[in-house]
């Protein structure tokens, strides 16, 4: 790194000037889009290098958690399959999004730490990597949704552009979550193990595996769940079901206050991540 990136990354000079350098390291990472989607693609194929049919496991890992749960858990909740399996293939692929993002967000900085401190390149081009790499996995796990929606008839009734007005939010509000991870992850080390803990419990207490219908419409774990509007936004127009309007404004204003606090923590902490790496 040289001296004038080093000075600008680790001096303080006001938060005026704090916001600029944090505004600045934004654009940077958008222009240099391309690094972010390059360095996403490596992270695939050196994991699965010298395998047979290569990220393509994820997908046939997914397959087989989607056909056990759906099948048991349609059977215990005494649940038609041609409700359920659907409903629980889509919430397991969309959440496993969001729960990629966010874990591997707390990595996020701490895998790009060589990187970090022998260049200059920007910090929110890793956050995008993370997003890209989970991006990736998602284009994979679509061969289950896509089977289920042919199978069960829903191509018929879906939706498929509000589906991906949808699909936006959940990327949109999971990046967030993702950097302050990331952020958090670099300063301690506890956090992941903390992140994996909390994003377990939210997977249960979310209706990934079991039926909104269950607790009712206006119930609190579905109206102040954050986990539930993101899934519904994109579940339920592929399964032929409008979305609420309620949803889509949570989603909005997660979005916005997310990202404010986002930026203010990163704003803040700018200049010290890589000290604490």
């Amino acid at each position: 790194m040289d001296t004038a990136t080093h000075m600008l990354r680790t001096g303080r000079r006001g938060p005026l000037f704090e916001v600029n350098m944090a505004l600045r390291d934004v654009r940077a990472s958008l222009q240099r889009i391309g690094l972010a989607w390059s360095l996403a693609k490596h992270d695939i194929v050196s994991r699965y290098r010298g395998s047979i049919i290569g990220p393509f496991w994820i997908t046939l890992s997914m397959g087989l958690m989607v056909a056990g749960i759906g099948l048991l858990n349609a059977r215990l909740f005494q649940v038609s399959l041609h409700d359920f399996i659907p409903f629980v293939a889509m919430g397991i692929v969309f959440f496993g999004v969001i729960s990629g993002i966010v874990n591997e967000g707390c990595d996020t900085f701490v895998q790009a730490a060589g990187m970090l401190s022998q260049t200059s390149l920007p910090m929110f081009t890793f956050v995008w990597r993370t997003v890209f790499r989970n991006a990736i996995n998602l284009a994979h796990n679509l061969v289950i949704i896509v089977a289920v929606l042919i199978y069960f008839g829903y191509w018929r009734t879906m939706n498929l552009p509000v589906a991906a007005l949808g699909l936006v939010f959940l990327f949109v509000n999971a990046a967030w979550a993702g950097m302050l991870a990331a952020i958090a992850s670099a300063r301690f080390r506890d956090i992941p193990q903390i992140v994996i803990s909390v994003m377990q419990f939210a997977m249960f207490m979310t209706p990934v595996f079991w039926l909104p219908a269950r607790l009712g419409a206006n119930h609190a774990f579905l109206l102040f769940n954050p986990f539930f509007h993101m899934l519904d936004a994109v579940r339920a127009p592929l399964m032929g079901q409008e979305v609420a309007p309620h949803t889509y404004s949570f989603l909005a204003l997660m979005a916005v206050v997310g990202w404010a606090l986002t930026f203010a923590v990163f704003t803040r902490t700018r200049r010290r991540i890589v000290h604490y790496l």
